[in-house]
């Protein structure tokens, strides 16, 4: 078609919605013409991309930097670069309006689909050689705009330079940029539908950003990073986590430990100090508070905006990557706080990101958290489904995540979560649920568990909301496990009641046994506990300071006797006596006083016990791996009971004093005859406590009815351990 001034305008405005039907060659009048918009320019020339030959000079035929020129005449179409000129340089470029499209026609069909759920492979930012240059692809979703640009310093963050090529199926925006390459900071210049220019965005799936205040993405390659992890991933695959031990030490990596001046640690740095550290304790896993990048710090990470890079408060991406290899190596798995629920509106992220409501619902009752004062996303639009899944698998698969903790699942699920009457509307059906997150939930949770070997989901839900870790064939939401926030709750109020009045909330240590195998549940001491006024684990307690330990050790040797996976937050391993702040270091001077360093020696002891004696962990999820000994003695606050593994293994007895009065041969039923060895006691002397115990073990003598009784000896607020022996 004959270009019109319209065009030209449109051009040199910024406003023209298709601008590879105006730049680059196009057939005019039988022959091949070159359009470029170069406003720097004063001379553009031509040339040939094979052999540099002069093809013709571009006549400037608009003031603002609009070039135009016939070249010789040929049938296929001309490769050619461009040369410009102005009063002092000259430089040579290919033309970004040369390349044809990278993506094609099954990215729309699987786009369209809600099915490219490696999305990362294909959207974002991409260092590639196209049609034999290198550079760099873009493509962002922006269904809406009449201009999408990228800008960055390569064109002076003017967003007339580089509008992109929009695939009209699907809402994409692409370009290929020349030359561009890994350390480019850019961001996306959208025109909206109605001509507004919005603030500059930066990339939806962007694999790395500046340092805030700062918000531009930046090209970087994230596909290469040469793991050592190969023993690990194997062995992961062919694991079943139910049955495996799971001990996870939660960590937020900005405030676990700082450097000399206060300033965050490198990934590398943490992994000199955290890979021993969790070792040396024996956890199984640790969890990081979300690493997605985050524009606030005081949110800790749960206010993403990038779902696709880790944040560069420690460094790059393969600075991320080391520190998983390296915990790998080290046999400890890595989970990641993840979340979907919800985003914040800064405005250089995906709230209005073309204009008007994408990502988040455009429903006012459904978009928005009153609460929180941020945006929920459409969980019924395919596209928007599509880029969440593809996160969840870019983290599972290109940085080897073994598992993804989903923050904030009762938030989905509920319409009316944190809302007031008026502020939601049922759905179709009359309810409060929210269909559309659900359906995406189980979705994602097919899709890990098909793709991924071995990974695990857990949901932070704190609702009765039924089969949440049950199979989505079966009705469930189809994670791994769930957060046994019930247990926490009753658990913590329990033990910060004065001893003389534990008698009467007896219950409160009980009554989780009653739903304890309905799902598959973790024990979270999270650090929602240690925050916003409520203290540590250590100042919950109730008591003097003697208490206060004693009470931190027996909690915790009870926590993992108890059926089901196990969390501590840091710093609750040695008795953080100071409330956790975002922006401070741990007390790890306190590791200096033994009573402190007794009780992080515990911990060591409780995990290696955990993960050495079957009967504690192969059933955590199995009411056949529980039974009551003593279940009512509530005037005394002792509570028994046995653990069982496979019919081979030997089970462990559990007994708690939760009073300051020791006892002497309390009679425990027990289901076999022989000695009981004493393989953990938290009144030991090396813990820091007292020194009762049991001599080593106990040996049953059969009560009236013959059957087998332990007598057993329980310290004061102090929990024991004995495993069976075969005489």
């Amino acid at each position: 078609m004959p270009l019109s001034s319209t065009d030209i305008e449109a051009i040199v405005t910024g406003r023209h919605g298709d601008p590879f039907s105006v730049l680059g060659a196009h057939r005019e009048d039988g022959r091949w013409t070159i359009r470029a918009f170069l406003p720097d320019a004063r001379r553009v020339v031509a040339v040939s991309a094979t052999d540099n030959r002069e093809l013709g000079e571009l006549e400037r035929i608009h003031p603002a930097g609009f070039y135009a020129g016939p070249i010789p005449n040929r049938e296929d179409r001309p490769r050619y670069r461009l040369k410009a000129s102005d009063a002092t340089a000259t430089w040579k470029f290919f033309d970004p309006y040369a390349f044809a499209p990278v993506l094609g026609p099954l990215d729309d069909w699987f786009f369209a689909q809600g099915a490219h759920h490696r999305l990362y492979d294909r959207l974002g930012a991409h260092p590639m050689e196209h049609e034999g240059v290198p550079g760099t692809h873009f493509a962002v979703w922006a269904p809406n705009a009449s201009r999408v640009s990228v800008v960055g310093d390569f064109n002076n963050w003017d967003g007339r330079r580089h509008p992109m090529r929009k695939r009209v199926d699907t809402g994409v925006w692409e370009i290929f940029l020349p030359r561009i390459g890994e350390g480019t900071l850019y961001k996306y210049e959208i025109l909206s539908r109605d001509g507004t220019l919005l603030p500059l965005k930066s990339d939806p799936v962007g694999f790395a950003g500046e340092l805030r205040p700062a918000t531009a993405s930046r090209v970087i390659r994230t596909d290469r990073f040469e793991w050592t992890d190969d023993d690990w991933m194997a062995a992961r695959a062919g694991r079943d986590p139910r049955r495996s031990p799971m001990a996870i030490y939660e960590v937020h990596l900005g405030s676990w430990q700082r450097g000399p001046d206060g300033r965050y640690l490198t990934y590398d740095e943490i992994a000199d100090a955290l890979v021993p550290y969790v070792s040396a304790l024996g956890f199984s896993h640790v969890e990081f508070l979300p690493v997605t990048e985050h524009p606030l710090d005081a949110s800790w990470g749960y206010q993403p905006i990038g779902l696709y890079a880790p944040t560069v408060r420690h460094g790059d991406p393969a600075g991320f990557a080391r520190l998983v290899d390296r915990l790998h190596g080290a046999g400890i798995g890595v989970l990641l706080d993840w979340v979907p629920a919800h985003f914040p509106s800064d405005e250089h992220g995906l709230a209005f990101f073309d204009g008007g409501p994408l990502y988040e619902d455009a429903d006012p009752l459904r978009g928005r958290h009153p609460q929180w004062g941020t945006a929920v996303y459409d969980f019924g639009r395919v596209e928007v489904a599509n880029f969440l899944i593809g996160s969840a698998l870019y983290w599972l698969e290109r940085f080897h995540v073994d598992g993804l903790r989903v923050d904030a699942v009762a938030s989905m699920l509920y319409l009316d979560y944190g809302r007031e009457g008026g502020e939601w509307r049922p759905n179709a059906h009359g309810g409060n649920e929210n269909l559309e997150a659900v359906a995406f939930l189980r979705r994602l949770n097919e899709i890990v568990y098909e793709t991924v070997p071995g990974a695990v989901v857990i949901a932070e839900e704190s609702t009765a909301w039924p089969g949440v870790s049950q199979p989505t064939y079966s009705g469930g939401l189809g994670f791994g496990f769930k957060w046994n926030m019930g247990w926490m709750h009753d658990t913590l109020a329990y033990f910060r009641r004065e001893t003389a009045h534990r008698r009467h909330h007896h219950n409160e240590i009980t009554f989780g046994l009653l739903y304890a195998f309905s799902e598959n549940f973790v024990l979270p001491i999270s650090h929602d506990e240690v925050v916003h006024g409520k203290g540590t684990l250590y100042t919950r307690m109730a008591g003097d300071d003697w208490q206060k330990r004693a009470n931190v050790r027996a909690f915790l040797a009870a926590q993992w006797a108890y059926p089901g996976k196990k969390l501590l937050f840091m710093g609750q391993e040695f008795a953080q006596v100071r409330e956790w702040a975002f922006d401070r270091a741990l007390d790890w001077h306190l590791l200096d006083d033994p009573r402190h360093a007794g009780i992080r020696d515990l911990v060591a002891d409780l995990n290696r016990l955990y993960a050495d004696v079957p009967a504690l962990h192969v059933r955590d999820n199995e009411a056949e791996g529980f039974g009551w000994a003593i279940v009512d003695d509530a005037d005394r606050s002792i509570f028994a009971w046995l653990r069982f593994g496979a019919p081979d293994d030997a089970p462990v007895l559990v007994v708690a004093n939760l009073t300051e009065t020791p006892h002497s041969d309390v009679a425990v039923p027990v289901p076999r005859a022989g000695r009981w060895r004493e393989v953990l006691n938290t009144d030991a002397e090396h813990y820091g406590g007292s020194g009762w115990g049991n001599m080593g073990g106990v040996t049953t003598r059969n009560d009236s009815d013959g059957r087998p009784v332990a007598w057993v000896t329980c310290p004061p607020l102090a929990t024991v351990w004995l495993a069976w022996e075969e005489a």
